[in-house]
């Protein structure tokens, strides 16, 4: 399995893709990752185009087990971030 691209690696591939300097393209990618973090935590959904979507999704009260002990218990009801991805994307790795 490949390494994980970095940030520095990103925003340098970004700058290229872009025609343009590493520090705008940095910004751009600050940019909307905060758009997108905005716009989750507030409940709502991004789309991104060929890649997917990502959204929040509540989850009810449950009882868990901590595996250590085997002890069961109530967990409260919370929020996590989920991500639907692209059929495009799902082709484009398996084709």
């Amino acid at each position: 399995m490949a390494k994980p691209m970095t940030k520095t690696q990103l925003v340098a591939a970004l700058a290229e893709e872009m025609g343009s300097d590493k520090k705008s393209a940095g910004a751009a990618l600050e940019a909307v990752c905060d758009l997108i973090t905005r716009e989750v935590s507030g409940g709502g959904a991004v789309t991104l185009p060929g890649v997917g979507k990502i959204y929040c999704r509540e989850r009810p009260e449950r009882m868990v087990r901590n595996p250590a002990t085997g002890e069961q218990f109530k967990k409260d009801a919370d929020k996590v971030v989920k991500m639907t991805i692209a059929k495009a994307l799902k082709d484009s790795v398996n084709g």
